[in-house]
């Protein structure tokens, strides 16, 4: 089957077999879907055209989508263009359910790699929402929160001015990690996913966007001096350089990126996080097959 994931910043495809329980081919563009939301609460027509751009080249016929979509006051009309125009339909998932994909994949990569654990906290820092995922066992305790890369990005031009916003953002995050502390422990490993913790971990060996390989990418472990490193790397590069590295489109955007994953080290008190490349389109192909067989 094939499992479609278009996110706030990205369209992100992939193909997975689910007899031998393996994923293909994969495909992915830049399509910054919640471009300019923050300011009109609208997903504008430049980026449907991406979007649908983006399907015509993947020629492919399934797919969820997420936070830019669930906020957006044109999502219904903009999922009824989408269909009309490229035959593929959208269902619309909740908060909830992103994170329970995300988690499906995570977990499962975790255990194939031999690094699950009784306990860990999980991220997930799309374009226009975070999930953070605590798992203590079989229980699972979630949260979404409207802050993402995108939406950061569009609203700040300088660090500083990212520093200032990521401190009002941040404080209902920090309120439900204590919450989870004061109940539970600290857990025993933190984990990275979505592109941001992907393309630094790609960025600090050496790939560029056009030979990134995800092999090498699960079960990086990302410290957070290796954040630094990276942030200061790439922002002294001209954005057609950092393009080189993190994709056209993301050029911009991966400046606060990296300064949103470096705040979630100090929030959750961890130096280093394994990295996990899938995410929820993953999930959405593995819960599929699942419910099939």
């Amino acid at each position: 089957m094939i499992s479609i994931d278009l996110g706030s910043n990205t369209f992100r495809c992939i193909e997975y077999d689910c007899t031998v329980k393996t994923f293909t081919k994969d495909f992915e563009r830049i399509v910054k879907t919640a471009e300019g939301m923050y300011k009109s609460g609208r997903i504008g027509e430049k980026a449907i055209g991406r979007i649908l751009k983006a399907i015509r080249e993947a020629d492919l016929f399934y797919n969820f989508k997420t936070h830019a979509m669930r906020m957006a006051e044109n999502s219904t009309e903009v999922l009824q263009q989408i269909e009309k125009e490229s035959g593929v339909k959208f269902e619309l998932i909740d908060a909830k359910q992103e994170a329970a994909f995300a988690l499906k994949a995570v977990s499962s990569r975790l255990v194939q790699l031999g690094m699950d654990r009784d306990s860990y906290v999980l991220v997930d820092i799309g374009g226009g929402s975070t999930e953070v995922i605590f798992v203590y066992g079989k229980e699972v305790y979630s949260r979404s929160f409207p802050l993402g890369i995108v939406s950061v990005a569009g609203q700040c031009s300088t660090h500083e001015e990212i520093e200032i916003l990521l401190e009002q953002l941040l404080k209902p995050v920090r309120d439900f990690i204590e919450e989870q502390y004061r109940r539970y422990q600290r857990p025993q490993i933190f984990v990275n996913t979505a592109g941001t913790p992907t393309t630094i971990a790609a960025f600090l060996q050496g790939m560029r966007y056009d030979t990134y390989d995800a092999s090498k990418i699960n079960g990086y472990i990302l410290s957070l001096s290796g954040c630094r490193h990276a942030l200061k790397e790439l922002t002294a590069m001209d954005e057609n350089r950092r393009a080189e590295f993190v994709g056209v489109g993301r050029e911009v955007l991966i400046i606060a990126g990296i300064l949103i994953v470096q705040k979630f080290y100090d929030l959750l008190d961890f130096d280093e996080a394994i990295v996990i490349d899938d995410g929820v389109r993953e999930g959405v192909a593995i819960d599929y097959c699942e419910n099939r067989e």
